[in-house]
């Protein structure tokens, strides 16, 4: 896998074998990153489900000052530090939680929060809500499903496109009305 934008583009990624690691495939990201624009210059961005850590790096590459990287996989994320410090990038945080746990405790606002559990596990209905309540103005969440997903209440699909059996979401919330 190699990073496929910004100052690292074409930097190879190694990591752990780990047999539900599902990490996101070039055509997605590239699609993700037009879709965001190829410059994060200042943004922070939020992974959970991080697993090679693909997209924090992306977003690193690109110029985000923050990128917190969530797994619960020890080994997983050590390899994301190890990637992170060969390429020399500073702004990565990264974490061994749960992904639940850490949302009920975080506090942060984000310009960008990455949702990618794995296939077969439902934990939409919590974790889009409380993903949503973590954005910045503006902001956006970015989800991966095995099924296309229905934005929660709040909440609008700015785009959805599918490739394979993934399909990818941005979401962003919906401004309250005035008055």
């Amino acid at each position: 896998m190699r990073i496929i934008g910004g100052r690292q583009r074409g930097r190879i990624i190694r990591f752990p074998a780990v047999s539900e690691l599902r990490p996101t495939p070039d055509r997605v990201r590239e699609t993700l990153f037009n879709w965001l624009g190829q410059d994060l210059t200042g943004r922070r961005t939020l992974d959970l489900y991080c697993g090679t850590g693909v997209l924090s790096l992306e977003a690193l590459s690109r110029g985000a000052a923050l990128a917190v990287a969530v797994d619960r996989s020890p080994a997983l994320i050590r390899a994301v530090e190890t990637v992170a410090a060969s390429f020399g990038v500073a702004g990565l945080e990264a974490h061994v939680a749960d992904a639940q746990a850490f949302l009920t405790r975080e506090s942060r606002s984000f310009d960008v929060v990455f949702l990618d559990p794995p296939f077969g596990s439902d934990p939409w209905t919590w974790l889009l809500p409380r993903s949503m309540v973590l954005l910045s103005p503006g902001g956006f969440v970015y989800a991966e499903a095995d099924h296309e997903l229905l934005p929660p209440p709040g909440a609008i699909t700015w785009r959805h496109a599918r490739a394979g059996q993934v399909h990818y979401h941005l979401m962003r919330a919906v401004a309250a009305p005035m008055g």
